[in-house]
């Protein structure tokens, strides 16, 4: 049975209140809107491209194509796939693919190219990305409104101590508004749908009725959307600025859509991406980026979400594994970990005590957002969050199977010059915790040295510069590197391999015992 087939069925075998008004959905509709195949755009941290390609192909079966301007995929779904592409970890935002010009003719002049982009918005292929759009829309307002309910289904049965199963009509029209978003929906939620039904609470849903009402209005009477074009442009040959790009293709749009224009509240935000002579439209189906997903407290060097998932990528977790971030800042590597990789154990340390007050913050936000979201306690995270000394670990040798960590760049934190003494340190005590022969490291940091100078020269890095200089080749041998932008630093994520070679060093903690002694963090 399809998956529409079943999303059909579950619908059907409710029992609907004999006044309440159905929406009659048949199976030929449901396929044609689900198997509509579209082009998904996706920006993801320059350098990470190849991952994010990766988690695609593994996640959604789809290939890929890392476009020439660093820092964007793109890859065909079909429409019912789309809230799985919302799930996925390494992309920021994402943008449905109106059309795609590979290669195209600039005129000479400015006004002339200006006016082929006014004469281009009534030539393009607008129907299927709208649809798409207007989906994507309307489960993420479904999304909304199931939060709510869940939200206050937790607070009736943590006040009252109540389990009343009374559906009312308007909870049930919420999940027979469309078939297919229901379908779409179940991939943020409990895909259980029945089950999910029977927790709802009645007078939680009526206290909803109003808003309800008021959504339904909105969708009965005739609304002017409103609009803006954002020109993203990169290269040295254009005669033009992005602003002039942005403000005739969009006068252009709007006379054919009849939309109106607003730069801050507005409902539809169309992409112009021209980066040399390629030229994409598209139109955004995020309003804010991904990677704010996890982090409610920030720090001054808060890493995105979206770089953590990829550095974690780079290392190839295995169920049981205890990754250790000896430098979490506010957390986001061991969070991500602990989201995306429940079976093994992660420990977010540091030794700035506000940092780790952050994470153990940020750890707290995520399970109450859990519990929220599945309405019933949570039993927790594998994750926990210390405080200790980067270069006197109390970990015993050879207890941990992987280390992942943003050290500090010198700028905002620290400088470059204690740099060089706390790297060494670092590397010898990462050495001296992590399992010989098996365990391996990702290093994120600043790079000085120009990228065309032979990295086989162990001098032309920080990390294996400092390897160098700790005396610790013996210990970590680079497997790979990959260069990355961080907020305009030229950056590079090291991937170092822990050699057969046992550390000297005295041991403090074995691993059966760390495991045996630590403590979830709870809400």
């Amino acid at each position: 049975m399809s998956d529409i087939e079943e999303a059909t069925n579950q619908l059907a075998d409710v029992n609907l209140h004999e006044n309440q008004r159905s929406v009659q959905v048949t199976e030929s509709d449901l396929r044609s809107e689900s198997e509509l195949l579209v082009t998904i755009g996706a920006t993801v941290p320059t350098g990470f491209e190849q991952t994010a390609a990766d988690e695609v192909r593994e996640k959604l079966g789809s290939s890929c194509k890392i476009s020439r301007d660093r820092g964007k995929i793109y890859f065909v779904i079909s429409v019912e796939s789309l809230a799985q592409v919302h799930c996925l970890r390494s992309v920021d935002n994402l943008f449905v693919v109106v059309q795609e010009f590979q290669d195209y003719q600039f005129k000479k002049t400015k006004e002339d190219i200006l006016k082929d982009f006014e004469e281009l918005a009534g030539k393009l292929p607008w129907s299927d990305p709208l649809k798409v759009w207007k989906i994507n829309t309307s489960f993420k307002k479904k999304k909304t409104k199931r939060k709510k309910i869940n939200q206050n289904s937790s607070k009736g049965k943590i006040n009252n101590g109540k389990d009343n199963n009374k559906i009312d009509e308007t909870g049930i029209k919420e999940f027979h508004d469309s078939a297919l978003d229901s379908h779409i929906l179940d991939y943020y939620e409990n895909p259980a749908i029945k089950e999910e039904i029977s927790t709802l609470v009645g007078d939680d849903l009526a206290s909803c009725k109003d808003e309800t009402d008021e959504s339904t209005r909105q969708e009965t009477e005739p609304q002017v959307l409103k609009f803006r074009v954002t020109c993203n442009r990169a290269g040295d040959k254009h005669c033009f600025t992005s602003n002039e790009a942005a403000r005739d293709f969009g006068g252009a749009v709007q006379d054919y859509f009849k939309w109106k224009a607003d730069m801050t509240n507005f409902d539809v935000e169309v992409l112009l991406n021209i980066h040399d002579n390629e030229v994409i439209v598209g139109i955004a189906l995020t309003e804010e980026s991904l990677h704010r997903r996890n982090i409610t407290h920030f720090g001054p060097t808060t890493l995105r979400s979206t770089l953590a998932y990829g550095m974690l990528r780079l290392c190839d977790p295995l169920p049981y594994d205890i990754i250790v971030d000896p430098m979490c800042g506010t957390g986001a590597i061991p969070i991500e970990g602990a989201t995306e990789w429940s079976d093994c154990f992660h420990i977010a340390g540091d030794n700035n005590p506000l940092a780790v007050n952050r994470a153990a913050n940020n750890i707290s936000s995520l399970l109450t957002k859990s519990q929220i979201k599945e309405g019933k306690p949570s039993w927790g995270l594998p994750i926990d969050a210390v405080q200790w000394d980067i270069c006197n670990l109390p970990l015993r040798t050879g207890s941990v199977d992987i280390i992942v960590t943003d050290l500090p760049f010198g700028k905002r934190m620290g400088s470059k010059k204690r740099n060089w003494n706390l790297y060494p340190a670092c590397l010898r005590e990462m050495g001296r915790v992590c399992t010989p022969g098996t365990g391996r490291a990702v290093l994120l940091t600043q790079d000085t040295k120009s990228k065309s100078q032979p990295v086989a020269d162990l001098f032309c890095c920080w990390p294996l510069r400092f390897l160098a200089l700790s005396g610790m080749r013996h210990v970590w041998r680079k497997v790979d590197t990959v260069w990355v932008n961080i907020g305009g630093l030229r950056a590079a994520v090291y991937v170092l391999g822990r050699t057969p070679q046992p550390s000297t060093l005295q041991n403090t903690m074995g691993k059966e015992e760390l495991l045996s002694n630590a403590k979830h963090e709870d809400a």
